[in-house]
């Protein structure tokens, strides 16, 4: 289940987005954080297995017609789960009206999120 990030969750929010490559440095980290504080048209939501964990993080940019993904990570105990495509599906239950984009960073899981839709 998706939860929008509050104050309350942000070592967990900060550890999950440290599992990007890019995030791996600690000013970076926090940059990207607080990129996304700045503005409400950027969200971050965590992710909560079926155990009551957070497990994922998902940051998005929402504009009128397009949720831009720029960020999804999930802890490496859950990679394995299929969490990743389960946060989207919840994202896009979020946002109907909205046309889901990948930044380069997250295009491929988009593209492969969207095959598997198509398959269905």
């Amino acid at each position: 289940m998706l939860y929008k990030y509050k104050n309350d969750y942000e070592k967990i929010a900060m550890g999950l987005l440290s599992f990007i490559p890019d995030l791996k440095e600690i000013s970076h980290l926090k940059a990207e954080f607080n990129w996304y504080c700045e503005d409400e048209n950027r969200v971050l939501f965590l992710w909560k297995n079926d155990h009551g964990d957070f497990v994922g993080v998902l940051g998005v940019e929402v504009s009128e017609e397009i949720l831009m993904v720029r960020h999804i990570s999930v802890s490496p105990a859950n990679r394995q789960e299929g969490i990743s495509f389960q946060m989207l599906d919840a994202l896009v239950q979020l946002y109907p009206e909205r046309k889901v984009m990948g930044s380069m960073e997250t295009a491929s899981l988009i593209t492969k999120w969207e095959q598997r839709h198509a398959e269905i």
